[in-house]
């Protein structure tokens, strides 16, 4: 069935603003500044970012509740459908491993190259698929299973391309480059965790995917407030600390240097902004038209951000990152059950359409992406 003007306006606000949003941390990653000690340096605030992140969740919320108050009285409108009797804090666990995941993943994103951080997000089809199984009692059909292979075979690609050619802007050398790669795993991991709690937890008690979203932005950002202020005063570990103070987070010394360059300051204002339009275009998307269409517009972004970076020279051209994408890409659309006709992998299309067989997409509420 073909798209209308409104679905083809919310694909293209969830690409732009996907890409956007990876795209303007690691920008901020990138910008030198003068810090608290009068050095210039890069801006390497990795909690920070983070705050910034449910700064823009928190953004949602307040969408949430506008909608919701000026539409009540007139039935609701399809973003607000669901129930308003649940506690909050039953999305608390879901916002802490969205806290962790997105801490992890940006320590991971000051190591390594923006295209490899998005392409190895991808890796989370494969943890949610597995913990889907042991939690939420869910069979792994033959075709996933290919596309999980698909999925691995493409980020070892992309993972040994990394290790092979650490050249141009971003040499940082292999030890860095492999230690982010697998910090963005980890976060994967922890966010598959996230995913399988929302769809066994929140989805059950039909809360609205908006306001789940706000309310982790909430949680997530009172926490890590908290945080903040204790990792001012904790020691990091070595090649973690490149703060004048040499604590896990200085963030008096972040705020210095957003101060002091304003190209910071709209790097930080893009990730609040754009998660925040990310999330409610995802969300629109799911409700619109599927959640398989969000997960093979995110591979979009993918292919955005890779070549954005390239562009502007943030990373050299490799071949084997261009076949590892490939065969990543491919590996996600098996697994969702919409390989083309002419792919020799093609399978018996017609199970995709049972959604459960698609246990990766079914939380609405996805977070990040961060």
């Amino acid at each position: 069935m073909a798209w209308t003007g409104y679905q083809k306006f919310l694909a293209l606000v969830m690409v732009i603003t996907g890409s956007i949003n990876t795209l303007s941390t690691k920008w901020a990653d990138k910008i030198k500044s003068t810090n608290s000690a009068g050095e210039e340096t890069y801006f390497e605030h990795p909690f920070l970012q983070s705050s910034a992140m449910f700064l823009g969740e928190i953004l949602c919320l307040l969408t949430f509740k506008i909608i919701y108050f000026k539409t009540r009285n007139s039935g609701g409108h399809a973003l607000v459908q669901g129930t308003q009797d649940f506690n909050p804090f039953i999305l608390m666990p879901a916002a802490m491993f969205d806290l962790i995941a997105t801490s992890i993943m940006y320590i991971g994103l000051t190591l390594t190259y923006v295209s490899s951080f998005q392409m190895f997000r991808g890796s989370v089809i494969i943890f949610v698929a597995m913990l889907s199984t042991t939690f939420l009692e869910k069979n792994i059909m033959k075709r996933e299973w290919t596309g999980i292979f698909f999925i691995i075979v493409g980020l070892l690609i992309v993972g040994g391309t990394d290790a092979a050619y650490p050249t141009g802007e971003e040499a940082k050398g292999k030890n860095s480059l492999i230690t982010g790669d697998l910090l963005i795993i980890l976060a994967q991991v922890i966010t598959a965790c996230q995913m399988v709690y929302e769809e066994k937890y929140v989805t059950s008690l039909n809360i609205a995917p908006m306001q789940a979203v706000g309310w982790e932005g909430v949680f997530g950002f009172s926490v890590l407030s908290v945080l903040l202020f204790i990792f001012y005063w904790v020691p990091a570990p070595p090649h973690f600390g490149h703060n004048p103070r040499g604590v896990l987070e200085d963030v008096i010394d972040g705020f210095v240097q957003i101060g002091n360059n304003s190209a910071l300051v709209v790097s930080i204002l893009g990730t609040i902004i754009s998660i925040a339009f990310f999330n409610f275009a995802g969300i629109s998307v799911t409700k619109e038209m599927s959640a398989t269409t969000r997960m093979v517009l995110d591979s979009v972004r993918t292919l955005v951000v890779w070549m954005v970076s390239l562009g502007v020279r943030w990373q050299s051209f490799h071949w084997p990152h261009l076949i590892g994408f490939s065969i990543l890409i491919l590996g996600m659309c098996q697994y969702n059950g919409i390989v083309p006709v002419w792919c020799p992998i093609r399978r018996n299309t017609q199970a995709a359409a049972d959604p459960e067989q698609n246990p990766v997409v079914h939380a609405d509420a996805d977070v990040t992406d961060e």
